[in-house]
Order: structure tokens, then sequence, then C-alpha cells
């Protein structure tokens, strides 16, 4: 396996670890989800409509059965991610680094999907060998 693969596969497994760790809090802790999005300025009515589509997002990356919905899916995670970097960036709370650390993992996972998907997304660049 090379390292386009090894990187694809280790990002995106941790992204979607985050993601899908993230909607499991949110659904055991909702209280406390509320309470701390109020302090980010959020509507607590957000926590539902963020585990599906926590949830959605993973599923659509692992199952890449359709590309435009993978794809959507990494567009909505990448500007979830910038919004709560500026939200607790914001607050000046320092809760930050998951946001940023989850965002690197994004960028490394969408750049190096060709490399290891049988289905191309035709917006992630196509590496030639010589990059691999």
């Amino acid at each position: 396996m090379n390292y386009r693969k090894l990187t694809y596969w280790a990002s995106t497994g941790l992204l979607c670890l985050v993601y899908a760790a993230s909607a499991t809090f949110y659904l055991t802790s909702g209280d406390m989800v509320r309470g701390m999005m109020a302090g980010l300025g959020y509507p607590g009515y957000l926590v539902p409509v963020l585990i599906v589509v926590k949830i959605l997002a993973v599923i659509a990356i692992l199952s890449r059965r359709s590309l435009f919905l993978s794809d959507l899916a990494y567009a909505g995670m990448f500007f979830h991610l910038l919004l709560a970097i500026s939200a607790h960036l914001n607050a000046g709370d320092g809760g930050f680094a998951p946001a940023l650390i989850g965002l690197v993992l994004l960028v490394a996972s969408f750049l190096t999907q060709n490399a290891a998907r049988a289905s191309k997304s035709p917006y992630a660049p196509a590496l030639s060998a010589a990059h691999a």
C-alpha cells in the first residue's frame, strides 16, 4: 500500500471516528451540548440537526455510493469545521484544537481520496504517478 492510500484511510478513519463520536456525545449529553452551543452563540435546536448531518456525512464518505453526496459531505464538514474554529476563537475559550485537527484530517482525506478509491472525485486533485 502506497503512502497516499495509507494517508487516505488513516485520515478518513480518524475523521469519521471524530464525527461519529461527536454525534454520540450529542445524543447522550444533549443538555450539556445545548449549553455549550449557547455559550458559543448558537441556538440549541441545532443539536438534533447536527446529530443527523454528522452521521449522514460519515455514511456518505465511507460508503461512497454517490460521489456527489461524498463530495457534498466533505464540503459540509469543511464549513462546519471552519465555523467551529471561528466560534471558539471568537468565544476565546481555547477549544478550537479539536476542530483544527479535524480540518487537517479532512484536507488530508480529501486530497488523497482519488489514490485510494476506485470511483474518482472530479474535485479532488489528480496527482500523477510521479508524485505518488
